[in-house]
């Protein structure tokens, strides 16, 4: 089964393991060391950030070695921005919206205001 980006990033340890793998190479070990969990969950959650592309494997002499690929985050990265798009258009709308209530009932207040000053004249 091939995982996407976004189930890897949908648990919190396989993102902390991506952090860690962002600043330098590490084996499993050193990788599993971090966590209060088996080596043995650390190697699955390794084995799906591998399956999604955020992580690739290289053997070195007896020692396996995982390298974070973070291209793939820009699939995130992509989604995100189109949804932030998305809301900043309807925040922006919500806020002319409520501007214009807002002026609406300033002018409201200022002709109430007139009027009632307008009837104590005569």
């Amino acid at each position: 089964m091939r995982r996407d980006v976004f189930q890897a990033i949908a648990d919190p340890t396989r993102r902390e393991i991506i952090n860690m793998l962002a600043h330098k190479s590490l084996n499993l070990n050193a990788v599993a060391e971090h966590f209060s969990v088996s080596r043995p969950a650390i190697s699955k959650h390794i084995k799906i950030l591998a399956e999604c592309g955020l992580v690739v494997m290289e053997q070195q002499g007896r020692e396996r070695y995982c390298q974070a690929q973070l291209q793939k985050l820009g699939e995130v990265s992509d989604w995100v921005e189109r949804y932030r798009q998305f809301w900043n258009a309807k925040l922006d709308s919500l806020e002319n919206y409520l501007k214009l209530l807002q002026t609406k009932d300033k002018k409201k207040k200022i002709l109430k205001s007139k009027m009632k000053n307008h009837g104590r004249k005569k």
